[in-house]
């Protein structure tokens, strides 16, 4: 907060309003007792007043790339259930948990989403597609589609009560970069650790805003007020989320990858100007500033260098690890309780079902290893993820 005399301060908020820049006037902060002598040189009321001006010197975005996603999400969630028929046709329709999925279809339901083979053709993220025919595009199209009503919604939601705000603040082209940078890193991560089945949702971009918003609110430290409260409020909202994680068929890598990346680039993108420099800029005509202020901190530009560098070294390593077809559990014997606690409630193996399975001519036989159920199938054009689909609904 700065102190300007009455000419000065209206000049700067005239100049200020003509380039559309938000303004709010307050009254001052209550005074400590003066003495006689002090209220002597002050007002004839023996009061001293002054007006402070608290201006934030950027500008106000109209939100309309958040509201954009969040309407392609909702279409392409429709085509995905018109391509299956739903819910017409039962059999192509399965119910799906909330969060980023990583998963083999479960119980069938009509009405909550499509099956796992509509969303590998629509471009789900699948490891060995990206591996053995290096469609690495699979790494951004999966943050494009949903696996049910509840998923879409959640996510949606989420975005935009995260986005519309950040947007605000920031800028389409930045929230834009963001979003789907982050919704990369956590593809990437996910495609590193979850070997098996597929993975679409935009959680791990959702992630990498709220990563946004922890750094943001590091990098710009000065600048808020009751900084810890807003600290411990955003610490304590990334831990519950990231906490939901660890339940069966969500993808967790792919929220940990996005947190990751979006925390990041919050120091690349989000990074503001200080006040201080913003007050010079601003002066009025024949009005010398007592000292030039930079427009960073020292630390904003050291922060921004050594994330840039981070994510550069992190994505180029992630993708040659995983195009050369890395499978980092072997190398992380833990790691995988970061995505799946298991408890007494839940078995964390159940995300991998295995079958084993002969055929003669259209007949083929099916048999879950995990709990011996057999069945036989009248085969038609189903392709292998049709068959996974079968056998991930025995095992059930």
């Amino acid at each position: 907060v700065r102190v300007f005399t009455p000419r000065r301060r209206d000049l700067l908020l005239s100049k200020m309003s003509r380039e559309g820049l938000e303004i709010k006037v307050v009254d001052p902060p209550p005074q400590p007792p003066v003495s006689n002598v002090s209220a002597a040189r002050s007002s004839p009321g023996g009061r001293q007043r002054a007006s402070f001006a608290e201006f934030r010197p950027f500008k106000l975005w109209f939100p309309w790339l958040v509201p954009a996603i969040v309407a392609a999400n909702i279409v392409l969630f429709a085509v995905s259930m018109f391509i299956n028929d739903c819910p017409k046709n039962s059999q192509k329709c399965s119910a799906r948990f909330l969060g980023r999925f990583a998963f083999q279809p479960m119980k069938e339901n009509p009405l909550l989403g499509p099956s796992s083979s509509t969303l590998e053709k629509m471009g789900a993220l699948e490891v060995t597609m990206v591996v053995d025919k290096h469609q690495v595009w699979r790494l951004f199209t999966c943050i494009w589609l949903h696996a049910g009503v509840f998923h879409v919604l959640a996510n949606m939601l989420s975005l935009i009560f995260i986005g519309i705000r950040l947007e605000q603040e920031f800028g389409f082209v930045r929230i834009g970069l963001l979003y789907m940078i982050s919704g990369f890193g956590g593809s990437l991560l996910s495609s590193l650790f979850n070997r098996e089945g597929i993975s679409v949702g935009a959680s791990g971009a959702l992630f990498g805003l709220l990563g946004a918003m922890l750094s943001e609110l590091l990098t710009n430290w000065t600048i808020y007020a009751n900084k810890f409260a807003a600290l411990l409020t955003l610490i304590f909202i990334i831990a519950i989320n990231l906490a939901v994680g660890i339940l069966p068929h969500v993808d967790n890598f792919a929220h940990l990858g996005g947190f990751t990346s979006g925390f990041l680039l919050g120091f690349v993108f989000l990074i503001r100007p200080q006040y201080g420099y913003f007050n010079q800029r601003n002066n009025p005509r024949g009005y010398a500033a007592p000292s030039a202020k930079s427009k960073h901190k020292p630390y904003q530009y050291v922060l921004w260098i050594t994330s840039l560098l981070l994510l550069i070294a992190g994505y180029t390593v992630g993708l040659i690890v995983l195009l050369r077809g890395t499978d980092l559990n072997k190398h992380c014997s833990w790691c995988h309780y970061l995505s799946c606690m298991p408890t007494s409630l839940w078995n964390c193996k159940s995300q991998n079902m295995y079958c084993k399975s002969s055929q003669i001519g259209k007949q083929m036989n099916l048999t879950c290893i995990a709990n011996g159920r057999t069945e036989m199938y009248t085969l038609g054009n189903e392709n292998q993820s049709q068959i996974q689909q079968m056998c991930s609904q025995l095992c059930s």
